[in-house]
């Protein structure tokens, strides 16, 4: 299935360009300020299970998001076609619905002061040049692996080879027009193992910017299956209060909630449990949130955010103290404050502190809960309230002793987050929020 590579860096300066007759556009039809963003994504991505090809799929899209403003008042559009036609057809309708909105004090683009004068090449592109054939045999390989490593392993939910090209271009009235290309790599293996109690389901992937730093094939298989095989016959703990052992992936969406929690969107709002805590102790006094958005190669590297500004080094937690809140130019305005930068999110945030070993805090644990995987939504943003279905690993005299599911461990984020005992030193570098391991001191186990 031989098809043409495409490469997006022959499309930026196009890009730019588009940005900069839509901008003119706006102008032309009476906008006071105008801003655009651009995304072209490229890619494949193909599936195989039990060794037969299921899906390929060849993406190449492009839009176009539109946002005008007529003094005070703001109006947006979206579109894909990229015609002079469809383009002032767009901007009239955002023109449009500009009038019909409110005046908003707040509403309008950043200062042109915290725009970048330079764009430092941050090492994001590593295309792949992987033909269907080529991801297929890739696949079959990896569940292979994972088929074969554990006789209990009776079936596959499917194994996913994929590359994703991206070019995005953000210019605004300002005269500020920026632009980065970038590449993520994956891949993917979901299997089902079978005994005597039933069946489980677990996964494991690999994901970066190069594909020489993805894990083999074989490895991906087969540490799909080890944790797989590793949940079957699963018990039901005692229900009380024992220490509770976040693994990374775990442990980002726990740190995730903090963020959301000192966002400015929620902040504003009053829709938070962390409201006026800046200059406040919420977390453990030996934990430190680092945001490092210019790491060449990082995944959540980027050198400005979805409203041009520069993106800076920070901390948002400095020894368990909110040093700053997650603000882009809206938000801050709202709280009388100024953005952080943060427009879209945060970049590449580093959980810092107290670190051991995993098998050091495993051992330590005279009786606890390791999470592997957290279920439903019972995090309360307003209250902090957090109770979740959970499923992970009894542990007992500081070794594993065996695999648990359909529990639901509760307390307070406040709580927790201000029992953080450690870190580990298994850092997840596969997202933005790259946390590693992390030992609550007490949380509610009950078993469902």
């Amino acid at each position: 299935m031989p098809r043409e590579v495409i490469d997006v860096r022959d499309s930026e300066s196009d890009l730019k360009q588009l940005v900069s007759d839509i901008l003119a556009e706006a102008a032309r039809q009476g906008a006071s300020a105008a801003e655009v963003s651009v995304n072209e994504d490229v890619g494949l991505g193909v599936t195989v299970r039990k060794g037969e090809l299921e899906t390929v799929e060849f993406n190449q899209d492009r839009g176009f998001g539109i946002t005008v403003y007529y003094g005070l008042r703001k109006g947006s559009a979206s579109t894909s076609d990229s015609s002079a036609g469809a383009i002032a057809e767009t901007v009239g309708a955002a023109r449009n619905i500009a009038k019909f909105t409110e005046e908003d004090p707040c509403s309008g683009l950043a200062d042109p002061a915290l725009m970048p004068t330079e764009l430092p090449d941050l090492d994001l592109y590593h295309p792949w040049q992987l033909s269907a054939d080529a991801a297929q045999e890739l696949a079959v390989q990896c569940e292979a692996a994972g088929l074969g490593h554990d006789q209990r392993i009776v079936n596959s939910d499917g194994t996913q080879v994929s590359t994703q090209q991206s070019c995005r271009v953000y210019g605004n009235s300002h005269g500020f027009i920026g632009s980065f290309v970038g590449t993520r790599h994956s891949m993917s293996c979901v299997l089902i193992a079978e005994d005597a109690s039933g069946m489980q389901r677990d996964y494991w992937y690999t994901l970066a910017r190069d594909p020489a730093d993805l894990e083999s094939p074989d490895h991906v298989g087969v540490e799909a299956a080890r944790r797989t095989a590793a949940r079957l016959s699963p018990r039901k703990p005692a229900t009380g209060r024992f220490p509770i052992l976040f693994s990374p992936q775990m442990a980002s969406g726990l740190i995730g909630h903090l963020i959301g929690a000192i966002s400015g969107g929620a902040l504003y709002r009053k829709a938070s449990f962390l409201m006026d805590s800046l200059g406040e102790q919420v977390m453990s006094p030996h934990i430190t949130l680092h945001e490092t958005p210019l790491v060449p190669g990082w995944l959540g590297s980027a050198s400005f955010d979805g409203e041009g500004v520069a993106t800076q080094a920070k901390d948002f937690v400095r020894h368990g103290v909110v040093e700053n809140y997650v603000l882009g130019s809206y938000s801050a305005r709202k709280l009388n404050m100024h953005t952080t930068g943060n427009a879209g999110g945060v970049f590449n945030l580093q959980v810092e502190g107290t670190t051991r070993s995993v098998d050091a805090m495993l051992g330590d644990l005279d009786q606890g809960l390791l999470v592997t995987e957290l279920m439903g939504q019972g995090v309360n943003s307003v209250t902090g309230d957090y109770s979740r279905g959970a499923a992970g690993f009894w542990v007992e005299g500081g070794e594993i002793a065996y695999p648990v599911d359909e529990v639901t461990i509760a307390s307070n984020l406040r709580d927790v987050l201000c029992d953080i005992q450690c870190l580990g030193d298994d850092v997840d570098e596969r997202a933005n929020i790259r946390a590693p391991s992390l030992l609550v001191g007490a949380m509610t186990v009950a078993s469902q």
